[in-house]
């Protein structure tokens, strides 16, 4: 298993009596390499919650999270933050892309952080971009991109480091028809290609029925569900 999750409880506490929001109980879940696994659920069900839990970018208050065998909650913050840029690419609703950086810049960053030389990162990163049909874009700045080039733009930063693992969050939810399908058959090229896990939650029914496992979040936990 690349992800495994055992008994993940995450409480939030609302009002001066702090009353008990509980988001994630005793949640269960396991992903293998290689696979595409979705997660639907309504507006405020803590998929994005979970998904920041299993990207260690939030902690539970109780389970465990393992990433190929090992327990990473036992690392401490800054081993987290170096284990998080090494082996997981996050594409978001929302790109976050720098707009004071250029295209190429942006999908440097990563590995600039991990210690690589300028040099080798802007290699890398032009690269990467000239795979991804995105040469023409690489001394664009955000703001100079359509919408779909800056997500596209954000997958090729999560890939910069060649994680094994990639969650999206929502990533079609910022854009129209054609650019959701666009970056869909990206991800989806990238996971044939280079055989990267894929995990990502939505609100896009289409996009969720297109994984090869698919899972619903509710009351807490996390169900099986079957195609419509």
């Amino acid at each position: 298993m690349i992800i495994k999750a055992e008994k993940i409880c995450k409480i939030y506490f609302e009002g001066i009596k702090e009353k008990e929001l509980i988001v994630l109980d005793n949640l269960d879940f396991e992903m293998e390499k290689g696979k595409i696994v979705s997660i639907t659920g309504i507006s405020g069900s803590g998929k994005s919650t979970l998904l920041h839990i299993l990207g260690t970018l939030d902690k539970p208050n109780k389970g465990k999270i393992y990433f190929n065998g090992n327990d990473i909650g036992k690392l401490s913050d800054r081993e987290l933050a170096r284990f998080r840029n090494r082996n997981i690419g996050f594409v978001f609703q929302f790109h976050h892309l720098l707009p004071e950086l250029t295209s190429i810049e942006n999908v440097a960053m990563p590995m600039l952080i991990s210690g690589k030389s300028y040099v080798e990162s802007l290699s890398a990163a032009d690269s990467l971009l000239s795979k991804l049909d995105l040469s023409d874009r690489k001394n664009h700045y955000p703001n100079q991109l359509s919408g779909g080039e800056q997500q596209r733009i954000a997958v090729a930063r999560a890939l910069i480091n060649n994680p094994e693992l990639i969650l999206a969050d929502e990533p079609t939810g910022n854009l129209d028809k054609y650019h959701s399908e666009e970056l869909i058959e990206l991800l989806w090229e990238l996971n044939k290609i280079f055989s990267i896990s894929l995990l990502l939650v939505t609100h896009n029914e289409g996009l969720a029925e297109r994984a090869e496992i698919l899972y619903k979040l509710s009351d807490g936990k996390l169900k099986l569900r079957t195609r419509s």
